[in-house]
């Protein structure tokens, strides 16, 4: 099992390709709506093993100064074979003259960050679980 190719943007992409991700979140968007957050974001990218979209990452950014990444997935099945790290790797490219690339996540994921030179920081975040992006009333 081999990721064959990394795709930016999410152009050629159907909600059909991104149903099955957010695995153990408690709410998740959707797969129409998680199409939506990718199309919509400054920098999206998608990784195919395959005609199968097995992980994404996407990015937000005022194009400048402040990038921030608030989705990486990849899929359970193809979870330990390298493709979030490239999908990272690929997406700190990408916007490698930027001043600050923001990522926040939960403890046991820091490090894996830290693995590929994001440094942990201080921080504030409020989360609306009663969204209607996580409750499908969107």
């Amino acid at each position: 099992m081999s990721v064959t190719e990394y795709e930016t943007g999410a152009d050629g992409l159907d909600s059909r390709d991104l149903e099955g991700f957010f695995e153990g979140w408690p709410a998740a968007p959707d797969a129409a709506a998680l199409l939506r957050i990718l199309r919509a974001s400054a920098f999206a990218m998608v990784a195919r093993d395959g005609i199968r979209v097995v992980g994404f990452i996407n990015a937000l950014s005022d194009g400048e100064l402040a990038v921030y990444v608030p989705l990486l997935e990849v899929r359970a099945s193809h979870r330990g074979l390298g493709i979030g790290s490239e999908l990272v790797r690929r997406l700190l490219d990408h916007f490698e003259d930027a001043y600050m690339i923001d990522v926040v996540c939960d403890d046991d994921v820091v490090p894996f960050y830290e693995r590929l030179g994001l440094t942990r920081v201080a921080g504030m975040a409020h989360r609306n679980r009663q969204s209607p992006i996580l409750t499908g009333a969107v």
